[in-house]
């Protein structure tokens, strides 16, 4: 088997709505593999085909144990990876209050291990192929099957606002226009999203600032970028990007990888 990295979409026509997309990593032969991925406005479940995982977060390859299932909240730092030996996983990458729609009464305020996400004939099945239509097929049925009535419209009409305004955003303005307090609203985001308003928004408009830089418009300087996204100076831009990133724009797009055809955006350290 060789090497495989490949995003690809759901089809139906309910879990699109949810799941931004699916992506497919297998690498046979990996002895050290280490990488970084950055904050981001979606969460992700990551299913592992015979792994387990340490307690510093270390994925090493075991060929006798069973699939792995974690939940990866919204973060607000640097996520650093480290997998041993052969890897073969499948991560669903969710839009922001996706995951609410298939699982209840999960907690965002760390990693979760310890939850069935998939049961074991689930498992099985999508670990027996790696025909992209076949795996798109059988997530698709798996999240159908679970899909239920999750409700929240002060945080859909939050988010939705966010998006909309995220260069001039501000959390006392957004509260007035749902008409709820300041308090309450964070409440509400720590609850549903594991971080606060303000710092949805913020890691909103890095996500957007690096998909403008890198797929509408690669020749925009990092001054033109600050300016189109509404940062007070230079400055303030950098700023950003070293609390969300630990480096400098310049950096952070230099040693950066595109895998797929989405938004992952990786620094490959092994």
């Amino acid at each position: 088997m060789k090497d495989i990295f490949q995003t690809f979409k759901p089809q139906n026509s309910i879990v699109k709505k949810y799941v931004d997309y699916y992506y497919l990593d297998i690498k046979p032969n990996n002895t050290i593999r280490e990488f970084e991925c950055f904050p981001h406005f979606n969460n992700t479940i990551s299913i592992y085909k015979s792994h387990i995982r340490l307690a510093n977060g270390d994925m090493i390859f075991d060929d006798t144990s069973k699939p792995f299932q974690i939940f990866t909240p919204i973060r607000e730092k640097v996520l650093k990876v480290r997998q041993f030996g052969k890897v073969y996983r499948i991560v669903i990458v969710f839009h922001p209050l996706g995951v609410q729609k298939f699982y209840e009464n999960l907690n965002f305020a760390d990693y979760i291990t310890n939850y069935e996400f998939f049961n074991a004939n689930e498992l099985k099945e999508v670990f027996s192929t790696t025909t992209i239509e076949l795996i798109t097929d059988l997530l698709d049925q798996a999240f159908e099957r679970r899909f239920n009535k999750f409700d929240n419209q002060i945080l859909e009409q939050a988010i939705q606002y966010i998006f909309h305004n995220y260069e001039n955003f501000s959390v006392t303005e957004v509260s007035a226009q749902i008409g709820i307090s300041r308090q309450h609203l964070n409440r509400i985001f720590q609850s549903n999203l594991g971080v606060s308003a303000k710092k949805f928004n913020e890691i909103v408009v890095f996500r957007q600032s690096i998909n403008k830089k890198l797929f509408e418009n690669p020749n925009l300087n990092f001054t033109e970028l600050a300016y189109q996204f509404n940062f007070s100076d230079q400055s303030h831009f950098n700023k950003t990007y070293k609390v969300l990133s630990d480096k400098s724009p310049k950096k952070f797009f230099d040693k950066g990888a595109v895998l797929g055809k989405e938004d992952t955006f990786w620094h490959l350290l092994s």
